[in-house]
Formats: structure tokens, C-alpha cells, sequence
């Protein structure tokens, strides 16, 4: 801690601890296959991704809203699309920003914006609930909001139903 005036700024080291709680997470969940069924209760649709600060919420309507805080970002730098019943979301820093801003000949006083590429995230949007051609994303003041409508009328689909049939010792086996 080379230049504190006698403080320590606690918010520096809980992110910190937090940071590396999550990704101590992440590599245990990339090197170890848990069985499911253990975690059937408790499953999580909307991880608690680290970066960025974000909030996931249902309005009145049944929509499904997404907010991203995205300081720096510029709205062609941020990919959104669906692959199946997943919004997959990342984003890359602008080019000019890369170095994260951080010169040898900077002495930060406070540093807690440490913007950084978000890798591909994704976020449970099912398919037969939620109407995702019809989303709206809007990019303003640094916060993306993504709104799904949710489905006029639910797909019902119930599965395919297989008919059993009655065989006889004499039949073969099909």
C-alpha cells in the first residue's frame, strides 16, 4: 500500500474478494461436473455475473427487462442476439480504451471504474413464453435496456405423444 495516508479503502478489497470468489467459482464449474439433480431447487436462471452491474426484473405486463451498465461502451461495440431459449450478451471496450487508462505517469487517488471486455453471458429467455422477436433494446446514458414481451399465447407444446402397442410372442421385435 505505497503512498496511503494511513486509510485502507475497504470497498477496494471487498471487490477484490468478491472478484475472486466469483472466478474460483467459474474454474470449479469448468474442471468439475456436479450432478444436476442436486441443485434442481436451487437453480439460478440469471447468474451473478461480476461485470457488469446489472438488473433483471418482470413488469406488470409479464415482460422480461434486462438493464446492463455499460459507462464507456460504445452501442457498436455491444453484441445481443438469442440462441435458442438463452440471450447471449457480451461486449468489447473501444478500441482507444483497451489499456484500461492506466499510465505509468498516473497516481490514482480512488479507483473503482475498471472498465474491462464482458465475455459471451447469457440469461434464460424461454422461447415458448416469451416473444423474442419482438424485443427492444435501448442504448441510453451508458444503461442498455432489453425488454422481451411476453408470448401472446403460450406454445402448448405438450410433447409427442408415442403409441404402444400389443405384441404377440410370434412377433418380431421392431
Amino acid at each position: 500500500m505505497k503512498g496511503n495516508k494511513g486509510y485502507t479503502d475497504l470497498g477496494s478489497i471487498f471487490d477484490e474478494v468478491f472478484e475472486a470468489a466469483q472466478n474460483f467459482h467459474d474454474q470449479f464449474g469448468k474442471h468439475f461436473n456436479v450432478h444436476p439433480r442436486f441443485f434442481d431447487d436451487n437453480v439460478d436462471y440469471y447468474p451473478n455475473f461480476s461485470y457488469p452491474p446489472m438488473n433483471v426484473f418482470m413488469t406488470a405486463d409479464k415482460s422480461l427487462v434486462f438493464e446492463f451498465a455499460l459507462a464507456g461502451f460504445d452501442e457498436k461495440d455491444i453484441s445481443l442476439s438469442f440462441q435458442g431459449d438463452y440471450m447471449v450478451f457480451s461486449a468489447a471496450m473501444p478500441a482507444s480504451d483497451t489499456s484500461d487508462g492506466v499510465s505509468e505517469n498516473i497516481h490514482y487517488l480512488k479507483r473503482r471504474l475498471k472498465m474491462r471486455d464482458i465475455e459471451k453471458q447469457k440469461y434464460y429467455v424461454p422461447l415458448d413464453k416469451y416473444a423474442q422477436e419482438k424485443v427492444k433494446a435501448v442504448f441510453r446514458n451508458g444503461i442498455l435496456r432489453v425488454t422481451i414481451p411476453p408470448k401472446e399465447e403460450l406454445d402448448k407444446n405438450n410433447g409427442i405423444k408415442i403409441e404402444i402397442v400389443t405384441s404377440t410372442l410370434d412377433d418380431t421385435w421392431v
